[in-house]
């Protein structure tokens, strides 16, 4: 591996042992800093919506506001930029991603404070910039944090990190999604992104007192500039960006195209959907503690069991039978709103609507993140699912906007039926392409999967590796 900076301590590859691993200050470290990646992204999405639904801002304004949480899906253009400049000052004391840690840190708790003193019924603007700096600034705390689990470990220890980032970053949400309710619903919306401003304190402390890892490039790494002859700006571009993408296409051909479509709309009507959901349950007359404990309590638990089953689906039959189911239940699985918009507000409709809904759409999530896995290849990995993993969320995003309008035009029962109607062309596409030559065939057992937002490895993870996978994929 390549030096580090001074002060930095390599990690070593030796024989795994349970008794090393929880003796580990970087397992507590990592299950911190989870927590302070998973934290901000409801109270943008989720937490956010139910707070304008609440305040009775108009729906079309709300479904507009969901524009806020783009940088979340487009961090990976200025992800080069954090891995390369030093905070003045900070970097010198903490190392550079420490440093960008606590700066993203604060920078995210600051914005929460601002979100917390901004009323939607008078600041609806204010409240809208205050979210949308803190996707960005939380968007950035996520780069700088995948990169230092990556480079904090060495391969022995990849996947127990994974794992705890994931259970921690579920913590997070659990915080941000009933626990932020539950307060709101007792001291109001003010003192509950306070307290969830607080909460960034605990990545905070963990950035402080994580160790210093700060790797540098060496003469024949990938994206490294030769001492002898240094790399044109040109050269590093195609290098970074085309030669990636020529390589898809030879392997490829032209159904590279239907392919990138099918990435595209495969989750498209989770994205659509979701950000109409938490209006319904206000609209319906479900109150905060209500939703808090069903569709943001409950259904967590319900999620990671569909992650569950979409691993062990996969591990069993498949990939691509997975993946075409988890394209059709994923999309059926809206008219069970449609179904729930349509009754009365009792609390065993609601319950039934979101675990069916949060169980197929973390099979979904689980079959799409091992199929964008398999089309990488060793050496064009990190660019190529980074291309692949913001593809299937922007288009979605970039759509949802409008979601606000439809529901205002045609009503709930029409808008989740219609969501649920594009699972129709995207099954067709998986039959289409879902076959197309991937990286390498996948042993029998074992699947090719990365957390969203983390570059493939080329690792084969065995089945036991995917629910600590799992743990992103409802959000």
């Amino acid at each position: 591996m390549a030096a580090m900076t001074a002060g930095a301590t390599e990690p070593e590859s030796r024989k795994f042992r349970w008794r090393d691993v929880l003796d580990d200050a970087r397992i507590i470290q990592m299950l911190a800093l989870g927590f302070s990646s998973g934290l901000p992204l409801l109270l943008v999405l989720g937490t956010f919506t139910l707070r304008m639904a609440a305040s009775e801002i108009d729906i079309k304004t709300i479904g507009l506001f969901s524009y806020v949480a783009l940088p979340y899906s487009l961090k990976f253009l200025w992800a080069p930029t954090i891995d390369r400049i030093d905070v003045p000052v900070l970097a010198a004391r903490l190392g550079r991603r420490r440093a960008w840690m606590v700066v993203t840190q604060v920078a995210t708790a600051l914005c929460l404070v601002l979100m917390a003193f901004s009323d939607p019924k008078e600041h609806l603007a204010l409240l809208g910039l205050g979210a949308f700096l803190v996707a960005f600034c939380a968007a950035t705390q996520d780069v700088v944090i995948d990169g230092w689990r990556i480079e904090a470990a060495g391969t022995d220890m990849q996947g127990i990190l994974a794992a705890t980032s994931n259970l921690g970053y579920r913590f997070g949400l659990i915080l941000a999604g009933a626990g932020a309710l539950y307060v709101a619903a007792y001291g109001g919306w003010t003192l509950a992104y306070l307290l969830m401003a607080a909460a960034m304190g605990v990545g905070l402390v963990a950035a402080l007192f994580a160790g210093r890892y700060d790797r540098k490039r060496e003469p024949g790494e990938t994206g490294a500039v030769s001492p002898l002859k240094p790399a044109s700006r040109a050269d590093k571009m195609r290098r970074a960006v085309f030669e990636p993408l020529t390589e898809l296409h030879g392997r490829m051909g032209n159904a590279l195209y239907a392919v990138l479509l099918l990435v595209a709309l495969y989750r498209m009507p989770d994205f659509i959907s979701g950000v109409m959901a938490n209006p319904l349950y206000i609209k319906l007359g479900y109150d905060l503690k209500e939703i808090a404990t069903i569709a943001k309590l409950f259904s967590i638990w319900v999620g990671i069991a569909g992650g569950f089953a979409g691993g062990w689906a996969i591990a069993r039959f498949g990939m691509f039978p997975a993946l075409v189911a988890g394209a059709f239940i994923a999309a059926a699985s809206h008219l069970s709103l449609a179904w729930l918009s349509l009754g009365a507000p009792e609390i065993w409709r609601l319950a039934i609507a979101v675990s069916i809904e949060s169980l197929c759409g973390s099979f979904a999530g689980i079959a799409l993140i091992t199929y964008m896995s398999s089309l990488t290849t060793p050496g064009y990995a990190a660019t190529q699912y980074a291309l692949f993993s913001s593809l299937y969320a922007l288009p979605g995003k970039l759509v949802a906007g409008t979601s606000g309008f439809v529901v205002a035009a045609y009503g709930y029962p029409t808008f989740f039926t219609m969501t649920a109607a594009i699972g129709i062309p995207v099954v067709a596409l998986c039959f289409a392409v879902g076959r197309v030559p991937q990286r390498r065939a996948v042993p029998e057992g074992a699947v090719a999967v990365d957390a969203p937002g983390n570059p493939s490895t080329g690792r084969e993870l065995g089945s036991t590796d995917i629910p600590a996978v799992a743990a992103r994929v409802q959000t």
